[in-house]
């Protein structure tokens, strides 16, 4: 079945970088594009970044542009976040998304962001 697993997340301050990661399993990882979202605390579920199949498009939320940077290894199944230049509003809890027939998420990976 599908499997979405995120690491990487953890406590950084402002200004700083972290990587997130998500290997997948299941499916046909190089034939899905993949996409980032995050959710904070009593907001919605927010969609931030998503790549092709082939890694040739990227795209990005304008909160996230310039400083967020979505990649893919289809050898490994893995999808990634460059974090760069965080901001105390970026703490949320990160999840990676495929859609294989339905949507499926990871179980998150928290983010905190505090001096």
């Amino acid at each position: 079945q599908v499997q979405l697993v995120e690491s990487g997340g953890g406590l950084v301050q402002p200004g700083g970088s972290l990587r997130l990661s998500c290997v997948a399993s299941g499916f046909t990882f190089s034939s899905y594009g993949m996409r980032w979202y995050r959710q904070s605390p009593g907001k919605a579920r927010e969609w931030i970044a998503g790549i092709s199949p082939t890694d040739i498009t990227t795209n990005y939320a304008d909160s996230v542009k310039g400083r967020f940077t979505i990649s893919r290894d289809n050898a490994k199944a893995t999808v990634y976040l460059q974090m760069n230049s965080l901001k105390l509003e970026d703490t949320a809890v990160y999840y990676c998304h495929a859609y294989v027939s339905r949507d499926y998420w990871g179980q998150g990976t928290q983010v905190t962001v505090s001096s």
